[in-house]
C-alpha cells in the first residue's frame, strides 16, 4: 500500500515537472534537435548525460522523502530532472512523460562476468578473468530467451496511474536496442586477453563474434514478435533523438519494430586496432544487425577519426561519435555533411583541482570552427561524469560556456 505521505509527494513534483514540460522553450529544444538530426542544424545543441557523481551534489532539492521503494524511484528521476531543469537545462527538453518499465527478463548471453576488484571505492577497477581460452568456451554464450510477465506490468502501470494520472502521460516502456559486443567480450576476457586472441586465436574470436551476432539478431526478432520494444525515443545514447525520419511507415505502437527505432553501436576496445581488424571483426559481423534499423548512432569513447572508411559503411547511419581522443580536425574533414559529429567534450576539465572555464571554451569553440570549416552538423555532449570535485556549480558554469559556444554557431 502507498501511504498517502508518498502519493503527496510524487504529486507535487509531478506538478512542477508538468508545469515546465508545458513551456514554449521544451518543443522549442525539439525542434532544434529534429533540425540537426536532419543534417539541416541551427546551431549545435548541447547536453549533459551519464552523471555517476549524483552523490557529491548535497542539496535538499535532490534529498528522497518517499518510504515505498518503487515510489522512491519515480522520486528520484522527479527530483534529478527538476535539478537538471534549473542548474544546467542546457539542450534537454523537459518531457511531460513518466515511463513505467515493462516487466521483461531476458535470459541475457548466460555468461557471468568474473573479476577481482578494488571495493574500496565507489568508483572500482576491475582485473577480469579470461573465461574463452578454448573454441569449446563459446558455447557458453547461449542465445536469449525473452519473456515478458503482464500482469506485473499491468501492476506497475496501475500504480503509476495511482500516483501520475491527469498530471504527466504514462508510458509502458519496452528494451532499448543497443548492441556493445566487444565491451562484453573484453568483461569476459579482460581487454588485453581478448587483443592478444584476436592475433594469436583468430578462430575462437570469429566464432563468439558469429555467437554473438546470432544473439542480437535472435533478440531483436523477440522483441519485434512479443512488441517489447521501447515506443518513442527521446535520446539514442546520451544525445536527443527527436527525428522526423521514424517512425517507418507502417508503424504500430503497440507492436514497434525494428526499423522504426535508433539503435546504438560500439567498439570501444578496439581503440587501438588496426582500421582492417576494426573492419574485419566489428563492421563486418554486425552489418547484418545494424541495417535492421532505422538509424545509427555510433561510437562511444573511442576515437573514430582515423576508421571513418570502415563507419562509413553501416547502414542508416546518422551520428558518429568523436571522442577526447579523436583528431577532430580529421574527424570533421572526413564526416563533413554526411553525419552529425557528436563531439563529447573532455569531462576532466571538472574534475580538476581548480575550474578553468577558459580550457573548456577554447576546446569546445575549436570544435565549433573545425565542424563550421567542413559543413558538419555537431552537438556538445558532456558525459562520463564520475566526479566535479564535489563541485556541482562546474555543471552549471560548463553549460553556461557550452550554450554560449553554441549561439556563436
Amino acid at each position: 500500500m502507498i501511504t498517502a505521505k508518498d502519493k503527496n509527494i510524487l504529486h507535487e513534483l509531478a506538478l512542477r515537472v508538468a508545469e515546465i514540460a508545458a513551456l514554449p522553450i521544451q518543443e522549442e529544444k525539439r525542434r532544434l534537435w529534429r533540425k540537426l538530426n536532419a543534417l539541416k542544424p541551427e546551431r549545435p545543441m548541447v547536453r549533459i548525460d551519464q552523471i555517476f557523481c549524483w552523490n557529491e551534489m548535497e542539496d535538499d532539492e535532490l534529498t528522497q522523502r518517499c518510504e515505498d521503494e518503487e515510489c522512491r524511484a519515480y522520486e528520484q528521476e522527479l527530483r534529478r530532472t527538476l535539478y537538471e531543469w534549473k542548474h544546467f537545462p542546457v539542450d534537454k527538453p523537459v518531457e511531460s512523460v513518466v515511463k513505467v518499465n515493462k516487466a521483461i527478463e531476458n535470459s541475457s548471453y548466460g555468461v557471468v562476468t568474473l573479476f577481482t576488484s578494488n571495493d574500496r571505492e565507489k568508483i572500482q577497477s576491475h582485473s577480469f578473468i579470461n573465461q574463452f581460452e578454448s573454441m569449446e568456451d563459446v558455447e557458453k554464450i547461449k542465445m536469449p530467451v525473452v519473456t515478458h510477465d503482464r500482469a506485473e506490468t499491468d501492476r506497475r502501470m496501475a500504480v503509476a496511474e495511482e500516483l501520475f494520472g491527469g498530471i504527466l502521460e504514462i508510458w509502458p516502456e519496452g528494451l532499448i536496442p543497443w548492441f556493445p559486443m566487444w565491451d562484453k567480450i573484453s568483461l569476459w576476457m579482460g581487454v588485453e586477453n581478448a587483443l592478444y586472441a584476436l592475433i594469436d586465436q583468430p578462430d575462437i574470436m570469429h566464432a563468439m563474434c558469429k555467437r554473438m551476432v546470432a544473439h542480437y539478431m535472435s533478440l531483436t526478432d523477440q522483441l519485434e514478435e512479443q512488441g517489447l520494444f521501447c515506443s518513442r525515443q527521446f535520446q539514442v545514447h546520451c544525445t536527443g533523438a527527436y527525428t522526423d525520419d521514424l517512425p517507418a511507415p507502417g508503424y504500430d505502437p503497440e507492436k514497434v519494430r525494428a526499423k522504426d527505432l535508433w539503435a546504438f553501436g560500439l567498439a570501444q576496445m578496439f581503440s587501438t586496432v588496426s582500421p582492417a581488424m576494426f573492419d574485419e571483426y566489428e563492421i563486418e559481423y554486425m552489418l547484418p544487425v545494424f541495417e535492421r534499423y532505422g538509424l545509427m548512432y555510433y561510437g562511444c569513447c573511442d576515437p573514430l577519426d582515423g576508421k571513418m572508411k570502415e563507419v562509413r559503411r553501416i547502414p542508416n547511419l546518422r551520428k558518429i561519435s568523436m571522442s577526447p581522443w579523436a583528431n577532430h580536425r580529421r574527424g570533421a574533414e572526413e564526416i563533413g555533411k554526411d553525419y552529425v559529429f557528436s563531439s563529447k567534450p573532455n569531462p576532466s576539465y571538472l574534475a580538476m583541482p581548480v575550474f578553468n572555464g577558459d580550457m573548456i571554451r577554447k576546446e569546445l569553440t575549436s570544435i565549433r570552427e573545425l565542424c563550421r570549416d567542413n559543413g558538419c552538423p555537431v552537438e556538445f555532449i558532456l558525459k562520463d561524469l564520475c566526479t566535479v570535485g564535489r563541485r556541482p556549480e562546474r555543471l552549471r558554469e560548463w553549460g553556461r560556456i557550452a550554450m554560449e559556444v553554441s549561439e556563436g554557431w
